[in-house]
């Protein structure tokens, strides 16, 4: 089963939801007319559906491999990639300063749907890339930038991400590499664990930003600096000079993305790999933070593509798998599965959570470069504090459907689902990272309520609420059913989020392991609330599109009734989140340590 990128409903989410038109009217955006965003994305679907798609089920099969220090990458891989470099797409959304294309970070974000739901274990050393050219754009010196960036923006290099050590996991404060000064440059020493694409074959250099104690740094999260360590130290006509101390020691062995590989990487075995400090020594971490922040939208935007490749794999194998008599018909002959009652409800429940999530994954994405790019800079701080607030969100909400959406995908195809030729299993595996890395669920829900919603006391989350509410006015006015109930849905999530945020900003002021107890209900209610809103929005859309004959109606209509789904049979028991999280704190940590 292939991939086939839903240009139609992307465009709607694009258009009519993240407010394409707003963003390309900012200063820095105006070439990013309609008709060039429409040629980006057909171009962006052949390429994902023609190149990308076919390559996935074989790089799951015979994965990445390690071969005498050398990462070998899955049959094709190199010859795709070139393809990217050549086809300038690597370079879409970066400052055209040193060869970037300059398009909005809603585009890109689009562009980035397609090649994670098209091929996941490829789409990983585009995402890590990207999280390294902000880090060295943001912090890096003038010199940093010009030496490395252009390349990576190009795509001739790669960049990784070196966080994580065998002791360490998540709490970064306990790293042990070390980062010795030796004149214009440092000497690093250390183990790295998990490191994405930290060794291939389908760049010329690779440009790992590596996180490090100083000989004097202080313990804890104060003591670590960000450097620069590439594969080949870089000549100065700017091409691929000496081989640095660095090597992949091994590859991590995965339940999923095996096409992608996540290397142990190891540093300074025969002296120390020469490494060159990114802006201030004890700052690594706030620097590594900044590209975190749009590597959580990306991780957001797998969990959504994962789910739609899984959709569409399902849906089609609905439609052509025949299996028991329609219970709707008198007939007694078989019927594809499509008929019968609760696969169309599975299949439901996938589509609604797809659009909701791809309707406010692009409307952060717009906030993005709303916040770059506004020229009110408090209005453009206002922009900032609601990106923050709802990246947690978008990074884990997406990443639990994407598994729960891939899982719904495997009971679709019944036993054939758990048998790998069918693919569904693939989809079920590669998933299941995304609620692990660039911080864990449970890590992105603490973030959430002890800093996001305890930063301003839930303010922004509740003029979010407020939004909503403007949004049920507006529905006042349209006729129908579908909207009706809709309307109805939007009310009770708005006042459920409402309810939710408000108890969370008193909890973290009197007892903050209250409300972190009840942080994953909280985040799962407000990203099911907020998606509910989205997809509120589209109906309204959809509904005067409809009565002024703009568009297709086959689709509007189906927009109607999804957003009619998702309110009555999505939101309902989301909202119900209102009381664990709440109650959660009362039991969590009456039991000993002992009694587990």
């Amino acid at each position: 089963m292939t991939y086939t990128a839903p240009l139609a409903d992307m465009r709607f989410a694009l258009r009519e939801v993240a407010g394409l038109s707003g963003v390309a009217a900012l200063p820095g955006y105006e070439h990013a007319t309609d008709d060039t965003i429409d040629a980006v994305l057909e171009e962006a679907a052949k390429l994902a559906g023609n190149g990308l798609a076919p390559l996935n089920r074989e790089g799951d099969k015979v994965g990445a491999k390690l071969e005498n220090g050398v990462v070998r990458t899955a049959p094709g891989f190199a010859a795709i990639y070139k393809e990217f470099v050549e086809g300038g797409w690597n370079s879409l959304p970066f400052d055209p300063e040193f060869g970037g294309q300059g398009m909005p970070w809603l585009l890109a974000t689009t562009v980035q749907e397609m090649w994670q739901a098209a091929n996941m274990g490829f789409g990983l050393v585009l995402l890590l890339n990207q999280g390294a050219i902000d880090a060295i754009h943001h912090h890096g010196s003038d010199a940093q930038k010009a030496t490395y960036l252009p390349k990576m923006i190009s795509g001739e290099w790669t960049g990784t991400m070196n966080l994580t050590e065998p002791q360490a996991g998540s709490d970064l404060g306990q790293l042990k590499s070390r980062a010795v000064k030796t004149g214009d440059h440092y000497l690093v020493t250390g183990q790295k664990i998990f490191i994405t694409y930290g060794e291939h074959d389908m760049a010329e250099n690779i440009v790992h930003l590596v996180l490090a104690r100083t000989p004097d740094a202080p313990a804890g999260v104060r003591g670590i600096s960000l450097f620069i360590v590439p594969k080949y130290l870089a000549n100065e006509d700017g091409t691929p000079g000496k081989r640095n101390d660095l090597r992949c020691v091994s590859l991590e062995h995965k339940l999923g993305i095996h096409a992608s590989p996540t290397c142990v990487m190891s540093f300074g075995d025969d002296g120390g790999a020469v490494g060159y400090l990114v802006g201030e020594e004890g700052r690594g971490l706030s620097y590594m933070f900044t590209m975190m922040n749009n590597a959580r939208l990306s991780v957001g935007i797998q969990g959504l593509a994962i789910a739609e490749r899984a959709y569409q794999q399902a849906a089609a194998f609905a439609r052509t798998r025949v299996q028991s008599k329609d219970d709707g018909s008198p007939k007694p002959a078989s019927v594809a599965i499509v008929h019968h009652a609760d696969v169309r409800r599975m299949l439901m429940s996938m589509r609604s959570q797809i659009e909701a999530m791809r309707a406010l994954g692009y409307y952060t994405a717009a906030g993005i470069d709303g916040a770059l790019k506004q020229p009110d800079k408090e209005a453009g701080r206002r922009i900032q504090d609601r990106v923050d607030l709802l990246i947690p969100i978008v990074k884990a909400w997406f990443t639990d459907l994407g598994n729960e959406i891939a899982s719904t995908g495997v009971q679709i195809h019944g036993g054939m689902g758990f048998i790998e030729e069918t693919g569904a299993a693939q989809h079920l595996r590669d998933a299941r990272i995304l609620q692990i890395y660039e911080g864990t669920n449970g890590i992105q829900a603490r973030d959430l309520v002890g800093r996001k919603v305890a930063k301003d006391g839930g303010e922004t989350m509740l003029a979010l609420v407020a939004e909503m509410r403007a949004t049920v006015e507006e529905m006042k006015a349209a006729p129908g059913d579908d909207i009706e109930a809709i309307r109805a849905g939007l009310v009770a999530a708005a006042d459920a989020l409402e309810d939710a945020t408000k108890w969370v900003a008193q909890s973290v002021k009197a007892e903050l392991v209250n409300a972190l107890a009840g942080s994953v209900p909280f985040l799962r209610l407000a990203g099911t609330a907020l998606g509910g809103w989205m997809l509120a929005r589209s109906a309204l859309v959809a509904q005067h599109k409809l009565a002024a004959r703009d568009g297709d109606p086959a689709f509007l209509e189906a927009k109607l009734v999804t957003a009619r789904f998702y309110a009555e049979v999505i939101l309902p028991p989301a909202l119900a989140q209102l009381g664990p999280l709440k109650a959660a704190g009362r039991t969590v940590f009456v039991l000993s340590e002992e009694q587990f």
